[in-house]
């Protein structure tokens, strides 16, 4: 999977339960609630005021590495 800002939240989080850890580090503790789980990952931080690219680049780098193992 490759993750872009826009990017569903809930799709990320059923490719890989994993990438939990990097919502919950920038302060999205939402993640089970119906409408967090449906918005993009740019949205939602647009809502949290952080960095979306960086998110991409973290969630993406984590799933390269987890492919090579």
């Amino acid at each position: 999977m490759k993750v872009t800002k826009e990017s569903i939240i809930g799709d990320v989080l059923d490719f890989d339960a994993g990438t939990a850890d990097f919502f919950f580090a920038i302060g999205m503790h939402c993640l089970g609630c119906p409408a967090s789980r449906g918005e993009s990952i740019a949205d939602a931080c647009a809502v949290h005021g952080t960095d979306a690219d960086k998110l991409v680049d973290s969630l993406n780098s984590y799933l390269e590495n987890k492919k090579a193992e």
